[in-house]
């Protein structure tokens, strides 16, 4: 229950009336006030249509507690509701910014180095001598023969991928693949490797779920 001050402020701007609504009080509680404010002070909103912006502070509402706000005010009939907002939401101190997704297509040549902060999507294949090195997972749809060193800067949950896995060399952060014949596939399946206790693994890309539970989400460039 919130006491010592309204829980309901209107303030008229040139375009109409803003309504800023407490967002600490009980949402019911906010109902009630706001229909009661209107019973109360209802000549006050005869005549012309007035246009309305509701500013709910922090507090964020489904559309149907949208629609709830509105119908009370439509009961006034000349009061016409243009925007409902929310505060955005303050960014967490804590939170990593999300990762760039790489996307290239082509054929990574023996002696061609290809680096990227992020994860990268490559289309083509990595031959025999071609290195790739990524802060984050490498995605290869094609065939990996050459050398991929992913998580560059530390980032043992580094993953990578490839449609054919036949690397020369494998690396996620500081941890270095087995001898190359001791990847070698013969499955038609998308393969990945991955850190398991401080050793490389290998597994069909369809088990990334399992090693990853968080919902993976790129922001491409």
């Amino acid at each position: 229950m919130v006491t010592g001050k309204s829980i309901i402020t209107i303030k008229g701007v040139k375009e109409g009336l803003v309504f800023q609504l407490d967002d600490q009080c009980d949402f019911v509680e906010l109902l009630d006030e706001l229909s009661a404010k209107l019973d109360k002070h209802g000549q006050q909103f005869n005549g012309p249509i007035v246009h309305i912006f509701i500013k709910l502070g922090a507090r964020q509402l489904s559309e149907e507690d949208k629609e709830r706000l509105k119908a009370i005010l439509r009961k006034q009939g000349n009061l016409l509701v243009q925007s409902i907002e929310s505060d955005p939401p303050e960014a967490d101190p804590d939170a990593k910014p999300a990762a760039h997704l790489h996307t290239m297509t082509g054929i990574i040549r023996s002696g061609q180095t290809v680096e990227y902060e992020g994860h990268l999507l490559l289309i083509g294949d990595v031959n025999p001598g071609g290195t790739i090195r990524c802060s984050g997972d490498v995605y290869v749809l094609g065939a990996l023969r050459g050398s991929v060193h992913a998580g560059t800067q530390g980032n043992a949950e580094a993953i990578i991928a490839a449609s054919l896995m036949r690397p020369t060399q494998l690396r996620i952060a500081d941890i270095i693949s087995r001898p190359p014949d001791e990847w070698a596939s013969a499955e038609p399946w998308m393969e990945y490797a991955f850190l398991n206790e401080g050793k490389m693994s290998i597994d069909k890309l369809s088990g990334l779920g399992r090693h990853r539970k968080e919902v993976m989400l790129f922001k491409g460039v």
